[in-house]
């Protein structure tokens, strides 16, 4: 060894909770527990969280008009 100590550099920053704002734990990560992580998933799985789409539909299938 060359006298320095070792340092160690995480996996993964640490993170405050989205949940609850503690910090996160490494287990649970994001997350601060499985509580927390429980919570985030069942807003999930009941629709309390929503990916915006947008509204239109298409018109039809596209043709080409090479042919």
């Amino acid at each position: 060894m060359t006298g320095r100590p070792a340092t160690v550099t995480p996996l993964r920053p640490r993170r405050q909770c989205p949940e609850c704002r503690r910090q996160s734990d490494r287990e649970n990560y994001p997350f601060c527990s499985a509580r927390c992580k429980s919570v985030d998933l069942n807003r999930w799985l009941t629709g309390a969280y929503v990916i915006p789409a947008s509204e239109e539909e298409p018109s039809g299938p596209e043709t080409d008009d090479e042919g």
